[in-house]
């Protein structure tokens, strides 16, 4: 099948690689063109404007955020100006704001183009190696219509309903890391400074009856502190921000994910904001005054012992 893929980021990329595996004939599109050379490299054909990827009867969306989804939509030269190119579906697996999903979905309704929510649960990895999990909204026969599609790039596919439940679910998921990621950090910051070698508690963690597939495919990072992005701090703000705003909408109290909202605010103050969310680690680590988390000695704050600068100095 002819498919268009329309952002080229991390995610784009692995789903796009994901349908060039499944023998699909694919077009890809990005705003930063040389960001789709490695997939043109393995096959997929590059196109030069939105209305070249239009001629694709499906096209996926995966960016970055609500603006950034109703922008590459139109007005003006966005994708649906060339809808009567061929375009027949857009699956957008971003992660966006309820009302931006409807308004994109309006948008498409008036170009004469069916609409499917499409959030993906997943990193990049999990996505290419075939391990995501797909939820999706949006009328049943389109549902029906692209759902061999999204089945090559997910190991499991919902219909969660045909407006915008599937907004809502991703956003609750990302509520849900974020408040997992937090108590993982710890929790381990707890038993190492007890004495217990991080990796050696995680490596227990993830396979105990609360271990989960994500925790056991962490371990490796934050036994090592490694903190390259497979989803970033800034990102996780994002969709704490829409989640609690959605709960705010339906006056649903959230106490304990308005915590970790917070949290990792203090993160991203610190300079975390592009690393892996579990760089929440360093802060909690810091907080809870593991030694190789400490500032130099000569930079330590004075003890309540100790004279006051002033004091010294008279």
């Amino acid at each position: 099948m002819k498919v268009g893929q329309l952002g080229t980021g991390r995610m784009g990329t692995a789903i796009a690689r994901r349908l060039i595996d499944a023998d699909h004939q694919v077009t890809v599109w990005n705003r930063t063109a040389a960001k789709a050379g490695p997939l043109v490299e393995q096959g997929a054909v590059r196109a030069a404007t939105l209305a070249q990827l239009a001629a694709c009867p499906v096209v996926f969306v995966s960016v970055s955020s609500s603006e950034d989804l109703l922008a590459v939509l139109g007005p003006g030269d966005g994708l649906l100006s060339a809808a009567d190119a061929g375009l027949r579906t857009v699956v957008d697996c971003s992660t966006v704001a309820v009302d931006a999903s409807a308004a994109a979905r309006a948008a498409c309704a008036r170009a004469g183009v069916a609409f499917l929510a499409a959030p993906i649960s997943g990193n990049p990895e999990v996505v290419g190696s075939g391990r995501a999990c797909l939820v999706a909204s949006g009328p049943a026969d389109t549902f029906a219509d692209v759902e061999p599609l999204l089945r090559a790039v997910g190991r499991i596919v919902v219909h969660a309903g045909e407006q915008e439940q599937a907004r809502l679910v991703k956003l609750a998921h990302n509520l849900y890391l974020g408040a997992l990621a937090q108590a993982l950090v710890e929790v381990t910051t707890l038993v190492e400074k007890a004495g217990t070698d991080r990796r050696a508690f995680l490596d227990f963690l993830g396979n105990a009856v609360v271990g989960s597939e994500w925790v056991r495919q962490r371990t490796p990072d934050l036994a090592d502190r490694d903190w390259t992005p497979t989803f970033t701090g800034v990102l996780l703000r994002k969709d704490l921000d829409l989640g609690l705003a959605a709960a705010r909408e339906h006056e649903v109290p959230m106490p304990v994910v308005s915590m970790v909202h917070q949290l990792v605010q203090q993160a991203i103050g610190h300079g975390h904001g592009e690393r892996d969310l579990l760089a929440l680690y360093e802060i909690q680590a810091a907080a809870a005054g593991l030694a190789d988390h400490q500032p130099p000695a000569d930079h330590q704050p004075p003890s309540l012992d100790d004279p006051q600068p002033h004091e010294r100095n008279t």
